[in-house]
């Protein structure tokens, strides 16, 4: 499960990114209170604009970005926008603990901050394969996800805590720290032992040569418009809990940072299980996908806010299940030279349709109640699991036969290949 941290710089990464990342969700559970509880009147839609600006950037900077991480040098890039992230952390703090915070304020901050991170995830994301091998790299992939997820259960309960007792503004200066962990990360990396891998050629035409690569691989194309499904519509964590913690249950700042906390349990769950395995495969991406379906009907129905709590676990851990593999899936079938281009595109689709789902999910919401925006996320993951399966029966000639000289009685085989029942 965790064979990656072997290597030595990524056990550094590990380490500096599990710092940066609990400032990060420090900042997000503070600038959601600051949004819905402080600059508005609980409204839930302009959280949901916020979110559409922080991740817009994605969709309308991929081609740029990806192309940058297959280009330029991807430690030296990651350097900068971490440097980047952490200035605007301490502007937006500043502003805020000088009492002139307003909610445009916020808005230009989470554009800037969106743009900075449009060229970050992808240099990020492409930059373990250099840290590690290509067969631990699922491993890798994984561990990365536990790494944020498991800051996930410190760092919303933490900012709770400080945004009820000294405000939201300490939190912002506070994560404007932890991004030092991950800069001395990069620094501390023994250079020597990154893997060299090959960058995209010089010359014109290099963006359409990865989306020719993507439109000749229809694999690819079913996990990406997965997570544009479940992405747009399921993964606005931060517009359900909100309402749902301030609305429908009538509670503060503290019981929303500890109900993301308990969300995290089963993230970290989900992307410990997912470094288990070998090899990422189509089935967990889809079956994840009704999963998280299932549970977000159950958050949706709970009656108390206990059972609310208890119901967060699955949904955040099959939800980092569908994430996990979709991200390794994409990373370890695609060629590395073109890596960059192809996971700025995953994150352009997966972050992009923000700016359509969370201002929808938010008008929901405010309309019909918080239950109700939950179950457009159920809808969401019920609705790619079926258009998953259906492509894969259609695409691999997929049949069920029924064996009883066999321990596990019922198999699922490919017409084109017998000798391989894991093939998705």
């Amino acid at each position: 499960m965790f064979r990656s941290l072997r290597f030595f710089n990524y056990r550094i990464w590990f380490l500096g990114a599990l710092v940066s990342n609990i400032g990060t969700w420090m900042q997000r559970t503070a600038q959601d209170w600051l949004v819905y509880d402080i600059l508005t009147e609980q409204d839930a839609a302009a959280m949901g604009i916020v979110m559409a600006l922080q991740l817009g950037p994605q969709l309308l900077l991929a081609p740029w970005a990806g192309l940058i991480a297959d280009t330029y040098n991807r430690r030296k890039v990651l350097l900068l926008t971490q440097v980047s992230m952490a200035a605007l952390g301490l502007g937006l703090g500043v502003l805020v603990l000088s009492g002139h915070a307003q909610l445009w304020h916020v808005y230009a901050f989470a554009l800037a901050l969106g743009m900075v991170s449009a060229v970050d995830a992808p240099a990020r994301q492409s930059f373990v394969s250099e840290v590690v091998g290509e067969a631990d790299l699922p491993n890798a992939v994984a561990l990365n996800s536990a790494s944020f997820n498991g800051a996930r259960m410190v760092g919303p309960a933490v900012a709770g805590l400080l945004t009820v007792a000294v405000g939201p503004g300490w939190v912002f200066l506070i994560n404007t720290f932890t991004f030092a962990a991950m800069v001395l990360a990069l620094l501390k990396m023994r250079s020597g032992e990154l893997r060299t891998l090959p960058k995209a050629a010089p010359g014109k035409g290099r963006i359409r040569e990865g989306l020719r690569y993507v439109k000749y691989r229809p694999d690819l194309i079913m996990v990406l418009l997965a997570i544009f499904i479940v992405g747009t519509f399921g993964l606005n964590f931060a517009v359900y809990i909100a309402a749902m913690a301030r609305t429908e249950f009538g509670q503060d700042a503290g019981v929303f940072g500890l109900l993301n906390s308990v969300m995290a349990i089963g993230s970290v769950a989900g992307a410990l299980l997912s470094a288990r395995r070998a090899k990422p495969r189509l089935r967990f991406i889809f079956g994840a996908a009704g999963a998280f379906g299932l549970a977000c009907l159950l958050a949706a129905s709970a009656p108390t806010l206990l059972w609310f709590a208890v119901s967060l676990v699955p949904v955040g851990l099959f939800a980092l299940t569908l994430m996990t593999s979709a991200n390794a899936y994409v990373q370890t079938t695609t060629t590395p030279v073109m890596r960059g281009r192809v996971m700025a595109l995953y994150f352009a689709i997966f972050m992009g349709g923000t700016p359509i789902g969370a201002p929808l999910v938010g008008w929901v919401s405010n309309s019909f109640g918080p239950r109700w925006s939950l179950g457009v996320a159920a809808a969401s993951g019920l609705i790619t699991a079926v258009i998953g399966f259906v492509w894969a029966w259609r695409a691999y000639h997929l049949r069920i036969h029924y064996d009883r000289t066999l321990p596990r009685r019922l198999h699922l085989t490919s017409r084109e290949t017998e000798q391989d029942p894991n093939l998705l």
